[in-house]
């Protein structure tokens, strides 16, 4: 019978990588969360480190989201209160500047000022009598406004900056005064302003009844016109910032941190700080009583926190602008609420705005500590909350610990003590990745047994389920081929044991590694035994999943030499869905990496019994062969050779004929398509025996090869791991010679 060899084109191929990638995705996700739940039943010290970390992630979310509302919320109301503050310095200059307005374009003034111009086009003295008489006028003229609006002075200036009478004698005469220059410039340019406070170039009396220059001052000026609306001159009303100007800006303060103020265009600020009593202490200024950070205070970074006792090494006019200072004199409108040292070196936040039109600054600033003083009361909430779990869990942790330490030494010393349920454990077979295979026999029936014991360092709810799943699943299979199970219980220490049928054969691989490829008549023989077993388990609508040598065993069994004996069933799947136990994931990908059918890399949930006919072929084919289908050092490049390659032909393998009928039907359990394959154990079974080489291996031949086999065996030290249940249960894991674990 002829089985064709379809070739796949290279999107096939992609395709068929892509699906090996996204099944070892899918089954290390299902893994994952299958070793998590299990881990999570069984150890409770587990739970307050998961509090611990939902919390974290539920804490660092609603820190983050209530942070976000609060530093929202915060610039809403640094910002309004800077529109304020603003708003209230406009509409105050407004007024100031309307006064200014009003007052130079009276009849009166114009006339004084025409007079003042005429006394000057005439040299006559300042203090002339008719100087003195019109200076007098001007002063009661202008008296009622200066008393009724707080103005300490005034002055009028001609086009040529010259200072024509003045409510300090001082200033009359002086040309282009260097502090009043600019503010003379914008009113002769027709514009009423007022101007940011600078010091005075007069004497003024000061808080401690002394009259000194340099005293902060500031003046409202507006434009003299002549009666064709023509700027003739400038008239300035001088006001005393220390009032009105702080008093607005000292009105926009929030908490016990906050403040607002004024810079100008050298970062000096010209309004009085709240903090004028830290400053004196601080020595940024001096000690007298009248003393004030208005035109005093720089608006520097000092480089640390000075409150907190930190001393710059700089001078304070070689440090740089705060944040807010270098922002607001560039003209920029902005906030910050990240945080930033202000002029004490001080983490702040603020919003502020420059206006323009007066060439100053306003900034509105609080403490970032007071800021953020709930959130922080947040945190700390959290944090002592996070300590209580931790310090629960670590509890937990050392009371499971002991309780499991006692609970080993238990079982441990149950099996030190040689007796597990009704079995007298005799010697130790081998150990593998499940458990621990002991040749034991039974009290009452003195029979010779395998008795496997789950680690005891390796106990969990998965464990144990796949180990009660593997017998229940095998006792239900008969047929003489498969092993049989007699016995299954755990002992009152906790260890979980099963009694199997004692073989004392070897593996179908550790006869190909000792002995070499074998007859044709001998694998057909072997494969028919193997197909048998299988065929019993299909009928029954399970999937063996991870067929291989190193789980089949060869015996001499009744008096009949090469017996097999099908083990390791704990993989098996129910293809009935309604069947599954849970225990192995429909969607991961399981079977030994050698042997394994290309659906089982690709889909695995589409694995069903013609998977364990591809396995059967590359059985055969190893038997054969002494080599499996495929060989790769590189997991990936393994199961792509599975999904995409075709495998050599075994007569090129060996080098030599094998008969027709045999190479075709192991290289038809090899298609890639499971429909090409023998579509049942019972078919693959009586195309075998259409091989010419069928019936070749006869019973002598067998009785001969056993006789050899154990008289090497008396003269040579064997290997244990090759004629021990360990082998026959499946413990042999390494990924070469198959790795029933999933993948």
């Amino acid at each position: 019978m002829k089985f064709p060899l379809p070739r796949k084109s290279s999107a096939a191929r992609s395709s068929s990588a892509e699906s090996v990638h996204t099944s070892r995705v899918r089954a290390s996700v299902s893994r994952s969360l299958t070793s998590t739940r299990v881990f999570l039943k069984k150890n409770l010290w587990a739970w307050p480190i998961i509090a611990v970390i939902v919390l974290t992630v539920v804490g660092s979310t609603i820190n983050s989201s209530i942070e976000s509302t609060m530093r929202e919320n915060l610039k809403s109301q640094l910002k309004t209160l800077l529109r304020v503050e603003v708003a209230m310095l406009r509409t105050w200059f407004r007024v100031q500047e309307s006064n200014a307005e009003a007052a130079a374009n009276t009849a009166e003034i114009r006339t004084y000022f025409h007079q003042l111009t005429e006394l000057q086009r005439s040299s006559a003295a300042s203090d002339s009598v008719e100087a003195r008489t019109i200076h007098h006028d001007v002063e009661k003229q202008l008296g009622s406004l200066l008393s009724s609006h707080r103005y300490i002075g005034y002055f009028i200036a001609d086009k040529s900056h010259t200072i024509l009478t003045a409510s300090d004698p001082a200033l009359i005469g002086l040309q282009e005064p260097e502090r009043l220059d600019d503010l003379l410039e914008a009113a002769l340019d027709g514009r009423s302003t007022v101007s940011a406070p600078f010091p005075s170039i007069s004497s003024l009396k000061a808080a401690s009844g002394r009259y000194r220059t340099d005293l902060p001052t500031m003046y409202a000026v507006a434009p003299v016109r002549d009666d064709d609306f023509s700027v003739i001159g400038v008239l300035g009303l001088q006001i005393r910032p220390e009032e009105k100007f702080t008093e607005i800006l000292q009105l926009g303060r929030i908490g016990d941190s906050g403040e607002t103020y004024a810079v100008d265009a050298d970062a000096r600020m010209v309004s009085n700080s709240r903090f004028d009593s830290d400053l004196m202490l601080l020595g940024l200024i001096s000690q007298e009583d009248d003393a004030r950070s208005l035109l005093t205070i720089q608006v520097r970074d000092p480089g640390g926190n000075m409150m907190e006792g930190f001393r710059p090494t700089l001078l304070r006019a070689d440090m740089p602008v705060t944040r807010m200072a270098a922002s607001v004199i560039a003209g920029n409108e902005d906030a910050d609420v990240d945080g930033y040292p202000d002029y004490r070196g001080v983490p702040v936040i603020g919003a502020w705005q420059w206006l323009q039109d007066y060439s100053i600054g306003i900034a509105t600033e609080i403490d970032h500590a007071e800021a953020y003083r709930p959130l922080a009361i947040l945190q700390w909430a959290f944090r002592g909350l996070f300590a209580l779990l931790i310090a629960s869990s670590v509890a937990i942790f050392i009371f499971t610990v002991i309780v499991a330490r006692l609970q080993r030494e238990a079982q441990a010393a149950a099996v030190e003590a040689g007796n597990v349920g009704q079995y007298e454990l005799l010697e130790k077979l081998g150990q593998g990745a499940m458990g621990m295979v002991y040749k034991g026999r039974h009290a009452m029936l003195q029979r010779p047994t395998a008795v496997k014991l789950l680690d005891i360092d390796r106990i969990n709810d998965t464990s144990i389920a796949r180990f009660e799943r593997e017998v229940q699943i095998t006792c239900q299979l008969n047929n003489p081929n498969t092993i049989a199970i007699y016995d299954y219980g755990r002992t009152p220490e906790g260890v979980f044991y099963y009694a199997m049928e004692y073989l004392d054969g070897i593996t179908l691989q550790s006869l190909v590694d000792k002995s070499g490829p074998l007859p044709e008549g001998r694998v057909i023989h072997l494969l028919l035994q193997i197909c048998g077993s299988l065929f019993e388990a299909h009928s029954q609508g399970l999937v063996h999943r991870d067929i291989k040598p190193a789980n089949i065993m060869l015996n001499r069994r009744g008096g009949l030499p090469d017996v097999i004996k099908v083990l390791d069933f704990g993989l098996v799947k129910a293809v009935d869905a309604q069947k599954q136990s849970g225990m192995t994931a429909a969607n991961s990908l399981t079977g030994t990496p050698l042997y394994i059918s290309p659906e089982g890399v690709n889909s695995p949930s589409l694995v069903d019994h013609r998977s364990d006919i591809y396995a059967v072929g590359a059985t055969g084919y190893f038997l054969l062969t002494g080599r499996p289908p495929f060989l790769s050092d590189n997991l990936v490049d393994l199961l792509r050779m599975h999904s995409m390659e075709a495998p050599l032909p075994p007569s090129q393998r060996l080098g030599q004929e094998v008969s027709t009928e045999l190479e075709e039907v192991l290289l038809a359990c090899l298609e890639k398509n499971p429909a090409n394959r023998p579509q049942t154990a019972r078919e693959l079974s009586n195309i075998l025996r259409q091989s010419a080489a069928f019936g070749s291996w006869r019973m002598e031949d067998g009785d001969a090869w056993w006789g050899r086999f154990e008289r090497r065996q008396l003269s040579d030290s064997k290997d244990a791991s090759d004629a021990n249940p360990a082998r026959q249960s499946g413990l042999d894991r390494t990924i070469l010679s198959g790795d029933s674990e999933q993948i």
